[in-house]
């Protein structure tokens, strides 16, 4: 259950955007492990989990995109009924708040991914070790 490095991308929300985006990361070699997109009306605030976040970070903002890196924790968790519950319970009890997460699995996937964003990564992690 490692904590990594997550880039918050804010783009312009328009067709093609992202796929420019991607390209430049995957034509430089950074592979795209996760992706959510956060949409307002004009705007997006795309956040990827990639395997090179400082060289991603870089060709980021060469594009004159404005970035942050935050640390969040990845887990990989059971699919099954119950699962994000029991996080969830673990952390509120631990007063940890979750900022906000986001997951994927397929119905025929035993485990799938989930990436928190806290207040505190460390002590979610410490408290999700247990």
């Amino acid at each position: 259950m490692p904590i990594q490095k997550q880039l918050s991308v804010f783009m312009p929300n328009r067709p093609g955007v992202l796929a420019q985006t991607c390209a430049i990361l995957s034509e430089a070699g950074v592979n795209i492990l996760a992706l959510a997109v956060h949409d307002t009306v004009d705007n997006a605030v795309v956040r990827f989990l990639v395997d090179q976040p400082t060289k991603a970070l870089l060709l980021l903002e060469q594009e004159e995109l404005y970035v942050l890196e935050q640390d969040v924790v990845v887990l990989e968790i059971g699919n099954q009924f119950g699962e994000l519950t029991r996080i969830c319970q673990a952390l509120a009890e631990a007063d940890i708040n979750i900022a906000y997460a986001y997951c994927t699995a397929t119905k025929d996937q035993d485990s799938g991914c989930l990436v928190l964003k806290t207040d505190n990564p460390e002590r979610t992690l410490e408290i999700l070790s247990r």
